[in-house]
């Protein structure tokens, strides 16, 4: 009876103690952020309204058609007059740029935000394992990557991923990747790096499609610090829940609908088609249709279920006759705010901000974020959400166990989102620290009409830019 007894608790230890390793494991599997540092550059690289038309002016290309088209989009954009440019559009030869024009901008912003958050982090550089960087339309041999390693010193075993060309989504690929690894090495230090490289990718012709990405993208970027070490919970900012990408690249009209080409001169930019709009619907709402279930509760999706059987089975039973739609609309609509407390939304443009705020009931609060970041520091690519995450710390809004929900977009085209916790209450001023007093300003309204609205009386016949 004893031997019985001693085989029957054998195989109960063996489970329990697979059990233990496996909550060990994943425990160890855990991503959270310890700090990030989004880059502000010197105010000599601030983009006014004067320096706005002098660098338009400089485009020899233009005809009156074009200054109207970007003075309409710019006044429409949302960006105001404290975004920055890189160097060489100061120094007049963004025309002609050089590879160490690119490299310099990057290494200008690698060494100050870099530095600023493995500082403040007390980690040194030869304690990062894991590197991951993503710069979209840069390439240089040896890799940014390399650059890094080489100016902190960084150990010779340290794993490093260098992603170009993946758009304005990079920086939740890059996640993605570091959550990846995180999975197979317990107790690792990560560090993201995202930016863009905008001094070599200056569009000179005449194609509408592409100058609106010169009136759209700015500089900047961020440096991201993670760790799956569970013994620095305590030290955590965020911490990731789930994440989910999607990519439409096999849709022709999704992958050619943001696409660095030549025009037909063979000037080099960056093409904006007319289906963007839709593009980004199709990839959102099947972006949506997987990370929903994983970030609501269940109360939320039986809600949402019963409300979309009803609607249907009223169909059914009215069809589309006068007597069934007198009886009022019924929302089937699914309230994200039941599982988010915050929306971090890529700061694409107005239009961007507006059709997520639309798709998702969101309201103007919820959008403020997203607003001044375009506001302040326009579209930084890959990057903008950071300065989204640091607008909403700033403001104090960050409170333990509050659930912050990021959603970006690529050219590919791509959306990729995914959902925070937060770990301690947040109040960190970061990029913003010296001017979010003045946030929401009374008026987001920018100078440029008030400034060059007389273009848009003038007559193309007599019409000369260089009075």
């Amino acid at each position: 009876m004893e031997l019985f007894s001693f085989l029957l608790i054998i195989p109960i230890f063996y489970l329990l103690f697979k059990i233990w390793n496996w909550i060990n494991d994943v425990r160890d599997q855990q991503c959270y952020i310890l700090d990030y540092q989004c880059y502000k550059p010197s105010d000599d690289r601030m983009v006014g309204t004067e320096f706005s038309g002098e660098l338009i002016k400089r485009n020899k290309n233009l005809g009156l058609n074009e200054y109207k088209f970007l003075l309409k989009a710019i006044v429409s954009s949302g960006i105001g007059e404290q975004t920055y440019a890189p160097r060489i559009m100061f120094s007049g030869r963004e025309e002609s740029p050089k590879l160490e024009d690119g490299i310099l901008e990057m290494e200008e912003f690698f060494h100050d935000s870099i530095e600023k958050v493995l500082s403040r982090a007390g980690i040194s550089p030869q304690e990062i394992d894991l590197l991951v960087v993503n710069v979209s339309m840069l390439s240089t041999v040896p890799s940014l990557c390399s650059r890094i390693i080489n100016h902190f010193k960084m150990r010779p075993d340290i794993k490093s991923f260098n992603l170009t060309g993946m758009g304005c989504s990079a920086s939740l690929i890059s996640l993605d990747i570091v959550r990846n690894v995180f999975k197979s090495y317990k107790n690792k230090f990560a560090l993201l790096v995202t930016s863009e490289s905008l001094s070599p990718n200056w569009y000179a012709g005449n194609d509408r499609s592409m100058i609106l990405s010169n009136c759209l993208f700015r500089s900047g970027g961020c440096a991201v610090l993670l760790t799956n070490n569970k013994s620095l919970k305590h030290r955590a900012m965020f911490k990731l829940k789930c994440l989910v990408r999607t990519h439409h690249g096999a849709k022709d009209e999704s992958y050619g609908c943001c696409i660095q080409r030549e025009d037909d001169k063979g000037k080099m930019g960056f093409h904006l088609s007319k289906s963007l709009p839709k593009a980004a619907t199709r990839s959102f709402v099947d972006n949506l249709r997987v990370i929903t279930p994983k970030i609501l509760p269940v109360r939320e999706l039986v809600r949402f279920m019963a409300v979309s059987l009803l609607k249907k089975w009223n169909v059914v039973r009215h069809g589309s006759s006068h007597k069934g739609a007198s009886q009022g609309p019924i929302k089937a609509g699914v309230n994200f705010k039941s599982g988010v407390d915050h929306f971090c939304i890529h700061t694409g443009g107005k239009a961007v901000i507006d059709g997520i705020g639309i798709s998702l009931d969101l309201t103007e609060y919820d959008l403020e974020p997203a607003r001044m970041t375009l506001h302040r520091f326009g579209n930084t690519s890959a990057s903008s959400l950071w300065y989204v995450l640091a607008y909403m710390e700033a403001k104090k809004r960050l409170k333990k166990g509050d659930k912050v929900l990021m959603i970006s977009f690529g050219a590919g085209f791509k959306c990729n989102s995914c959902l925070w916790e937060v770990v301690r209450d947040l109040g960190d001023g970061n990029v913003w620290k010296d001017e979010i007093y003045m946030y929401p300003p009374k008026t987001l309204v920018n100078p440029y009409m008030e400034k060059f609205g007389w273009i848009q009386d003038e007559d193309p016949s007599t019409f000369n830019p260089g009075d």
